[in-house]
């Protein structure tokens, strides 16, 4: 979606298949389906809890998890997960998610000072994301540093036996 269909009297509903919906605000009790607007309620009793009021019809609906701008909904016991996004915030997820598939490689770093113990791996190995690459001694204990994606490793700059600072170039890995 380009910059100037962006509407700023808009928030946007991004469901977890990432399709997305617009709604006007203020909110309005109606919603359009294909050029029909149907009248919709939000309503609450003892009996049912809250539930939408739609053709006569009430469909129960209860929010299961919230965090931030993500919700999980109980909709006519079906679940739907997805978030709220203001027009800025939808621009800003929409050139992270450009930037996603850009990315050439992936540096791994030292998380803290220590010692290289062992590389696991080699240039040219396939690696998966969560598989050890390093062990890295520091405070006397012995941690595994993970690759964070799957990929190829293209490069290793870390050598068994050596020390490290936090933050030195480990190894670089293509996606």
């Amino acid at each position: 979606m380009s910059n100037d269909k962006l509407q700023k009297k808009k928030l946007y509903a991004i469901s977890s298949e990432n399709r997305q919906y617009s709604f006007s605000l203020p909110l309005k009790h109606t919603i359009r389906i294909g050029k029909r607007d149907y009248e919709v309620k939000l309503k609450a009793d003892e009996k049912l809890g809250t539930y939408i009021l739609w053709k006569n019809r009430k469909y129960p609906v209860e929010i299961v998890r919230s965090r931030q701008n993500r919700y999980e909904i109980l909709f006519n016991d079906i679940s739907y997960t997805f978030t709220v996004e203001t027009p800025f915030s939808l621009q800003r997820m929409m050139v992270l998610n450009a930037q996603k598939g850009k990315a050439t490689a992936e540096y791994i770093k030292a998380p803290m000072p220590g010692k290289i113990i062992d590389v696991l791996v080699r240039e040219g190995s396939v690696v998966q994301r969560g598989e050890p690459v390093v062990i890295l001694e520091a405070m006397k204990m012995q941690n595994e540093i993970l690759s964070p994606i799957n990929g190829t490793v293209i490069k290793i700059s870390a050598k068994a036996n050596t020390n490290v600072m936090k933050d030195d170039l480990l190894m670089e890995i293509k996606p």
